[in-house]
């Protein structure tokens, strides 16, 4: 593990689930901030803003502030400024994000579909977020009417699934590729596993990927996307790990730890 300079760490089923802190993480985390190890925080989480996930986590006792997190919003808040400047953007997601999607106009949240609305009301992106209650057939068939005008399709992210305190939760992976078949489009993703996210978090640390590290619950969205960027991967068994994913992904984490707790001994920082 020498030549590791900076980590890129997964929150959500790495350091905690449900928003409490798994066994140990609270301690590997201080014992990693105590080595004076650059570190960012990744996250596909699009329920809360970098501000309340930052407050939440250090409720837990984690010592982490706003700016050592990265969250989809933020990502995809770049893409849309970058890609779609101007463009009217209709935000579906659980949780409100508004505030890390700055720069990004967001139109008809709340509103029912009007039928045989005119062009010019229409949004120019969809945007999905985290799926919740907030994804019902009519919120997702006004979606796919407006794909079918020509409106461009933004996710934040593909997951299939995360992990709570009450089991596993179905999430935007599992609605959108129905979305994209059905519209006949391509959904452009703006979270893990896009290498733009990696390369985003890389810049934030001021390294190059030779010198990072990536910790995950995800094999594929994770680490094997990571690893792809150039990252080390090391695959963490809590979360939402399960072994079948573990021996039906495309490809082998570098490294595998029974849970971030672990983190520090891997590194050398006993």
């Amino acid at each position: 593990m020498k030549g590791i300079g900076a980590l890129l760490i997964d929150i959500d089923g790495v350091l905690t689930v449900s928003w409490k802190a798994l066994p140990g993480a609270v301690e590997a985390m201080e014992r990693l901030r105590a080595a004076g190890l650059p570190l960012v925080l990744v996250t596909n989480t699009t329920s809360r803003t970098r501000a309340a996930v930052a407050g939440r986590l250090a409720r837990e006792g984690f010592p982490v502030g706003a700016d050592d997190i990265l969250t989809a919003p933020t990502a995809t808040a770049a893409y849309l400024r970058a890609h779609h400047p101007d463009a009217r953007c209709l935000l579906i997601s659980s949780g409100a994000v508004g505030a890390d999607l700055e720069g990004v106009e967001l139109v008809g949240e709340g509103e029912p579909e009007r039928v045989g609305a005119a062009d010019r009301d229409a949004p120019d992106v969809i945007v999905l977020g985290g799926a919740g209650p907030e994804f019902s057939y009519p919120v997702l068939n006004r979606a796919f009417r407006h794909l079918q005008r020509g409106a461009h399709l933004v996710a934040m992210h593909r997951n299939l699934y995360w992990r709570t305190a009450d089991g596993f939760d179905l999430d935007t992976g599992a609605f959108l590729p129905g979305l994209e078949r059905a519209a006949g489009v391509t959904a452009t993703v703006t979270g893990k596993p896009s290498p733009a996210f990696f390369d985003t978090a890389l810049a934030h640390l001021g390294v190059p990927a030779s010198e990072a590290l990536m910790v995950g619950d995800d094999i594929e969205s994770d680490v094997l996307a990571a690893q792809r960027r150039g990252i080390t991967g090391v695959l963490v068994k809590t979360g939402k790990y399960l072994p079948e994913t573990h021996r039906a992904a495309d490809g082998t984490p570098d490294h595998v730890l029974d849970s971030f707790a672990a983190l520090p001994v891997l590194l050398g920082y006993t």
